[in-house]
């Protein structure tokens, strides 16, 4: 069981007499000593499930390799290609070694490529097929270019944390529909034979002290440890990971922060009990890049491959086990997990040379292979329309009606100034401590998540383009934070953001500057609507009420498409199906504790410690158990057309519902008969609007001596106009279930269950029971 910080440990730590009494200061990590329990040895990948061929040939390429070898493909190497990494070849073998590369919204630091809408967008989508497309086609432009792992998808940080720089790389602020989602866009990378590595394993939820750092009087100070209980931890944010192992995922990137004070990366419970043991992964883990703090003590605790180097293996390994500190079978068991992966999604024939399309560098003489294609275009439309949300539409602003001008106010319109491989591959450092990227149009946050884009085009480009077409004038200001305004503008279009990237945490939910302008514009034009591409929450509270804003859009971040698929909403070619996947609330102080990171302080000041007291009790889950108002719930999202709920009926299979899941060998993903349905819920639902559009019926669950309601179910339907559809939920003994710390162990309790099925999580018109 893990441990979160307590009054106990300190007792512990006093024996260790760590606590300098005159600076009151903790200086050793010995302090912590017990707060994550040791699991050892590393379990043996055993080639469970569909696994087996691949074990059997990648044994037998391991049984040919020499000690030298062996220690070889253990870390990455240096490269003459651009690639964020590289596993060296073996020649002699055929083996032409792997290249890997960021990141999970399209390729990073190269060309002839596509910039894809961001996790966050995905999320926002709430749409299981798009994330499949979505990482079909992304992992095809990850082959062509000869990129045998994308460093991604994001399910950590899941967004425990309203200012995390970090949240739009993932899915959503619930476990339930990030697993979801990340279990589609597995499968559909993979399909391309590409590796997926899910990232950051685990509790990685800042930026803030990610990494050790060393203060002004050149005192050292350790990653932030994040400290999470055994039931919040299944409960929360391994759920996941779990759901992406059990659809087929590779290789989990191991995180820079400390669990429970001890490295995510040498944490022997999480990477040989959580990981390996209750959740069969039989793929490989590898470290986030420089993420390795230990020797030998990270390999016995479950790291199998580090990067982008290490200086702490090498030979180190062949003399652990010389001297007894390490098995031999344990590095063994490291390389024949990292080949299983490239015989399990058959990279041995007909994969593309590795790094065959990527530049070492921006200058570099490479390959000219595209990868982009025609075939991929509707998707990337699509992916980027369903990242807008509609929140506010007040006497139907919208869609716009043959309006003769329009007037574009907002530092997010226009075309960025600069696209080019130098800025894809580095962090935006620029704008590292800014709410707002004012280098043109957002279209993805900053850092290792960024993508590189085929083209940019701008909302100005877009809205220009359809002027032309409905002949229809269009004025600009793109600078002034009080613009001048035409009274006889039909509507005006401010265009805002809220940028986020890695390395940093924000610094605010919202921004003088933008809400300046969006205050000024519309004290002056009596129709305006606000777009926002936001990395992340952004409130509103001084404008919201605003009489002359008459509509509001959350477009995340919709990649290159993100002119076009604004068009189409605001004109109504596209009815907005997009919803929430996390609150907004109104005000920043409503996320109390949940608002920004922790830092390093008191005793702690070398060792900061970020304790996840409120367990599972984040964004919605929060707000309910507080009876907070959000400004928009979780799931909440607007359409041209209006739904209506009926009908909603229960079953109960005819599966065991015992208390506990029988047991059953491990397969990836866990014990197997967590996944059996035990309960289908159906309810029907009308549109009674005069347009077809797309709902979200969602379904929560009230579970016994848990949150008011948690998501256990969603279904993204289109209906025409009149029509009626059936949606139909399956929960299985994991959605029904909580984790027994005692019997370490999935239970299914008895007890009356309440299930709400509506439109968002505060919006539940039918309710039901369910005695178990």
């Amino acid at each position: 069981m893990l441990n979160s910080f307590t009054k106990a440990g300190l007792l512990l730590a006093l024996a260790f007499s760590t606590v300098s009494v005159a600076e009151d200061v903790i200086t050793s990590d010995s302090y912590f000593y017990g707060d994550s329990p040791p699991v050892y040895p590393t379990p043996e990948g055993t080639g469970a499930g569909d696994w087996k061929s691949a074990y059997q040939k990648a044994k037998a390429f391991v049984a040919k390799l020499s000690d030298d070898e062996k220690v070889n493909l253990t870390a990455g190497v240096t490269s003459t290609t651009g690639c964020s990494g590289f596993i060296q070849a073996i020649d002699r073998l055929g083996f032409p070694g792997m290249c890997v590369s960021d990141a999970g919204d399209g390729l990073r630091g190269t060309d002839y490529v596509n910039g894809w809408a961001s996790g966050i967008s995905v999320g926002a989508s709430w749409n299981t097929d798009l994330a499949n497309d979505r990482g079909t086609y992304m992992g095809k432009e990850f082959r062509t270019k000869g990129v045998n792992m994308i460093l991604g998808p994001v399910v950590g940080p899941l967004g425990r944390l309203a200012l995390g720089g970090r949240n739009w790389e993932g899915f959503a602020a619930d476990p339930y529909l990030s697993g979801i989602l990340v279990s589609e866009s597995v499968k559909g990378l993979q399909s391309q034979n590409v590796a997926t590595s899910l990232k950051h394993f685990i509790g990685n939820e800042q930026e803030t002290n990610r990494n050790p750092s060393t203060d002004s009087d050149g005192n050292t100070v350790q990653s932030v440890s994040s400290n999470i209980d055994d039931k919040t931890i299944h409960e929360l944010y391994l759920w996941p990971f779990q759901d992406a192992v059990l659809a087929g995922a590779t290789c989990v990137m191991c995180s820079y922060n400390r669990l429970n004070n001890s490295y995510a990366c040498q944490n022997s419970k999480t990477l040989n009990g959580l990981l390996k043991t209750e959740l069969g992964f039989q793929g490989y883990v590898v470290t986030d890049w420089g993420a390795q703090h230990g020797g030998i003590a990270s390999a016995n605790a479950g790291l199998d491959v580090v990067m982008p180097e290490s200086t702490l293996w090498n030979s180190n390994l062949t003399t652990a086990i010389a001297n007894g500190t390490m098995e031999a079978s344990r590095l063994d068991d490291m390389i024949t997990r990292l080949m299983a992966t490239w015989y399990y999604l058959d990279q041995d024939t007909a994969f593309p040379n590795p790094g065959v399309g990527m530049p070492s560098s921006a200058t570099a003489a490479h390959q000219a292979v595209i990868a982009t294609s025609k075939e991929a275009k509707p998707v990337l439309l699509q992916a980027a329309i369903e990242s807008h949300v509609l929140v506010k539409n007040t006497n139907n602003a919208l869609p716009l009606k043959s309006p003769k001008l329009i007037s574009v106010f907002g530092y997010d319109a226009y075309t960025p100034m600069e696209v080019n491989l130098v800025s894809s591959f580095s962090f935006d450092t620029d704008q590292t401590r800014s709410d707002l990227y004012q280098n043109g149009t957002q279209w993805v946050g900053g850092g290792s998540g960024a993508n590189s884009p085929a083209y940019v085009d701008a909302p100005i480009s877009a809205i220009q383009r359809r002027a032309y077409e409905d002949g229809s004038s269009v004025l600009w200001d793109f600078t002034s934070e009080d613009p001048a305004v035409d009274y006889t503008s039909d509507v005006c279009l401010v265009l805002i953001n809220a940028y986020a990237t890695e390395g940093y945490d924000r610094e605010a939910l919202s921004d003088t500057h933008s809400d300046a302008i969006v205050t000024n514009v519309a004290d002056n034009c009596a129709n305006t609507i606000v777009v926002i591409h936001n990395a992340g929450i952004r409130t509103v509270e001084s404008w919201v009420d605003h009489a002359n804003v008459t509509g509001i859009i959350y477009a995340h971040l919709p990649g290159q498409d993100t002119g076009r698929a604004l068009v189409e909403i605001l004109y109504g070619d596209s009815n907005p199906s997009g919803r929430l996947p996390y609150t907004v609330a109104k005000n920043e102080s409503d996320y109390g504790s949940l608002l920004e990171p922790a830092e390093p302080e008191g005793i702690y000041e070398y060792f900061p410690q970020s304790d996840f007291s409120e367990g599972v009790y984040i964004d919605y889950r929060y707000f309910d158990k507080h009876d907070i108002e959000p400004q928009y719930a979780f799931g909440y999202g607007l359409s041209y057309t209006d739904f209506s709920y009926s009908n909603l009926k229960v079953s109960k299979s005819s599966s065991s519902f015992s208390s506990y899941p029988a047991s059953a060998s491990i397969l990836p993903g866990g014990n197997p008969r967590l996944f059996d349905d035990l309960v289908t819920v159906t309810a029907k639902v009308k549109n009674t609007g005069s347009v077809s559009g797309q709902e979200v019926a969602q379904l929560y669950l009230g579970i016994p001596n848990g949150p008011v309601r948690q998501l256990r179910g969603f279904s993204k339907v289109e209906i025409n106009a009149g029509k009626t559809t059936t949606v139909t939920f399956s929960l299985t003994r994991r959605d029904l279930s909580t984790w027994d710390v005692d019997a370490q162990e999935w239970l299914l309790q008895r007890g009356t269950y309440k299930i709400y099925v509506g439109r968002n999580s505060r919006d539940l018109p039918l309710e039901a029971t369910l005695t178990i």
